[in-house]
């Protein structure tokens, strides 16, 4: 039956398209190209618009058989969720309450949750694992923990069977080259970097380079697109063998600094990448890694790009290839 994946023009949402689709799967999409791509789409079928448009997403359960949706649509910019929670709070968990309304009108049973590490907050243990309490520190976190507790409560009223995975940095590309990662404006490390290397910045900025870490510098989990993408699969054939609702982390475990990021960009690049150590930002822990071994024993997750190596390697190859990211 068909899977609907809202925000399936973005970053992890077009490359779980692409594997969904590498898997025989029909996928529709729903995305308003407010940051997506429409050069990105691999989808069966494109629906542009917004969540808030209840006639669309009649039209949409109407048209298509669908049995599940992988919901990606949400700002998801930490620092401007606390300069504008209220856009937060009305995109992500609003948009959210309209969707989560209409699949329960249509009897859609199955959801799958693109959720994040940020409802954490500042880490009580490492690796986090899911049962460490959540207690996010800006209005992304809390928006995306309201959604989580909201699925909760509609399994019990409306049979909704939903799995949150709660993830960390996002990082690489399609290793074909086909999409990759275009922000405006850019707030990635890596694609951050390779701007350096394409000429479109002239230095990396290192924010604090004297945290109780190796080499002074942030740690940070970072997880191939498409290992995201393949948990996704995952998480969605779990529910469809029936298997209770869940939340999972998905991580690498072990994390990489800052200064080992734009190394192997060097190494990758062949470009020297200036870079220049600035003050600390406020709220940045010195180390946030998951514990990703309840994903691994219940939903069979192996991520087949666990180096850093390979996801600058794929990632510079896309951004090699699309200097002006889609509109080249």
């Amino acid at each position: 039956m068909p899977i609907l994946v809202t925000g399936g023009a973005g970053y992890i949402g077009s490359h779980t398209v692409l594997y969904l689709k590498e898997k025989n799967e029909e996928v529709i999409v729903l995305d308003n190209l407010q940051k997506g791509h429409k050069k990105a789409l691999f989808a069966d079928k494109f629906y542009e618009g917004n969540l808030s448009d209840s006639k669309l997403l009649d039209t949409i359960f109407f048209n298509h058989s669908i049995d599940a949706v992988i919901h990606f649509a949400a700002n998801s910019l930490v620092g401007e969720s606390v300069e504008k929670p209220l856009d937060y709070y009305e995109n992500n968990v609003l948009g959210t309450f309209h969707l989560v309304k209409k699949m329960a009108e249509h009897q859609v049973q199955y959801l799958v949750f693109s959720s994040t590490a940020a409802t954490y907050g500042d880490p009580v243990n490492l690796p986090i694992n899911e049962n460490d309490p959540t207690i996010p520190t800006n209005p992304y976190g809390e928006t995306k923990l309201a959604i989580e507790r909201m699925l909760k409560w509609c399994e019990g009223a409306y049979g909704l069977k939903s799995i949150c995975l709660r993830y960390f940095n996002a990082a690489g590309a399609d290793p074909d080259g086909r999409i990759g990662e275009d922000h405006t404006p850019e707030t990635h490390l890596i694609p951050i970097v390779l701007q350096v290397a394409l000429g479109q910045r002239e230095k990396v900025a290192i924010f604090g380079d004297d945290y109780p870490t190796a080499d002074g510098t942030c740690i940070r989990d970072y997880i191939h697109v498409m290992d995201l993408a393949q948990a996704h699969y995952l998480a969605l054939k779990r529910l469809r063998e029936g298997h209770e609702s869940n939340v999972y982390n998905l991580g690498n475990g072990t994390g990489f600094s800052v200064k080992e990021v734009i190394e192997t960009c060097r190494n990758i690049t062949g470009h020297p990448i200036p870079a220049e150590t600035s003050p600390r930002r406020a709220g940045d822990p010195a180390v946030l890694i998951a514990s990703s071994e309840k994903a691994r024993d219940e939903l069979g997750w192996v991520p087949d790009y666990p180096l850093l190596e390979q996801m600058v390697e794929h990632a510079w190859k896309w951004h090699h290839q699309h200097p002006s990211g889609f509109k080249g």
